[in-house]
């Protein structure tokens, strides 16, 4: 469901004229399953309900795009009398205890083991359900447990800037980040292999093997800086500060002429102004992530009150809630 209609109502919120594109779409037979043409591309749902039916999910999409909308899962429960999520093995450890109790099976590129009555593309959710934006899902996780208190670490700043090969518009020349780095803050890098250039601006380098470990690393920094990424579709789903950086043409998931996203309550939007244009994107976000580091060193001041000065205790003052 991708026409230059459906394209242009989502991105200007308006869901209910795309919802009307997409039926259209099922009523004329141009939006029905067909093999031919690459997974991600497919239409699955034929617009069958989906209550008291045996519902099968597939999830044909990139990693980003599960975790945005794997939100919708326990809508499905509640009406479906059982539901499996064919989903990308790296996301099963993540997303098992939020969709519990469906049934997860590892995503391959032969025919799905499980008996359904209707299947359904995850993409296709919230036209199934008829989505608003006063009525899209919360997001999906809770926020990991940092292994430190606040005072006891410095402000840190997670950072992406690819995006992988397949929109390299996306992602931002490394050159190109050097006003972030001018910031008085410790930068984790949520990404791999980091090339010669790359890895001496990181004094502290984490493995990240697995999703779930990402998504423990994340949730030690303050904010988590972003290209449009699967990272930034994490970093918002667990509700952690995000800034996702844009390009000029965004897709149609980030609206138009927003800096902030129904989808992340957690999430501010930085866009080019045009395109291929990223130093004033970077330049916006440096100055805001020097505000910020700023205003938390006076916060976590303000939010200790010394007890016995003597002895150098402290305790936290019991107005500030963390």
């Amino acid at each position: 469901m991708s026409g230059d209609a459906w394209q242009r109502a989502m991105r200007a919120g308006r869901f209910a004229d795309a919802w009307r594109e997409s039926d259209r779409g099922i009523a004329t037979g141009t939006a029905v399953p067909d093999a031919r043409v690459p997974r991600h591309l497919q239409n699955i749902w034929t617009g069958a309900p989906l209550d008291g039916k045996r519902v099968l999910v597939r999830c044909y999409h990139g990693l980003g795009d599960t975790i945005q909308f794997i939100r919708y899962i326990p809508l499905v429960r509640q009406v479906a009398r059982h539901t499996t999520v064919w989903i990308q093995p790296a996301l099963i450890d993540l997303v098992r205890p939020f969709v519990e109790p469906a049934v997860l099976l590892p995503l391959h590129d032969g025919d799905v083991d499980a008996e359904f009555d209707v299947d359904v593309e995850i993409m296709e959710l919230p036209h199934v359900f008829r989505t608003t934006l006063e009525t899209i899902p919360p997001v999906p996780f809770s926020r990991p447990m940092r292994r430190q208190s606040f005072h006891e670490r410095p402000f840190t700043a997670g950072l992406v800037w690819t995006a992988g090969n397949w929109d390299t518009d996306r992602c931002v020349p490394f050159d190109d980040l050097r006003p972030l780095f001018e910031c008085p803050v410790r930068f984790l890098p949520l990404q791999q292999h980091l090339s010669t250039l790359e890895a001496p601006s990181f004094p502290t380098h984490v493995v990240l093997d697995t999703i779930p470990a990402l998504a423990a690393t994340m949730a030690e920094c303050d904010v988590v800086v972003s290209v449009d990424s699967m990272a930034a579709h994490l970093a918002g789903s667990i509700g952690i500060q995000t800034w996702t950086l844009l390009k000029y043409e965004a897709d149609w998931r980030w609206m138009t002429a927003r800096d902030d996203s129904p989808w992340y309550p957690s999430m501010r939007l930085f866009r080019q102004a045009s395109p291929g244009a990223w130093r004033p994107v970077v330049r916006r976000a440096a100055t805001e992530l020097q505000s910020l580091a700023a205003a938390t060193a006076t916060w976590s001041t303000r939010s200790l009150q010394p007890v016995d000065p003597d002895q150098g205790n402290f305790r936290r003052s019991s107005s500030i809630k963390v």
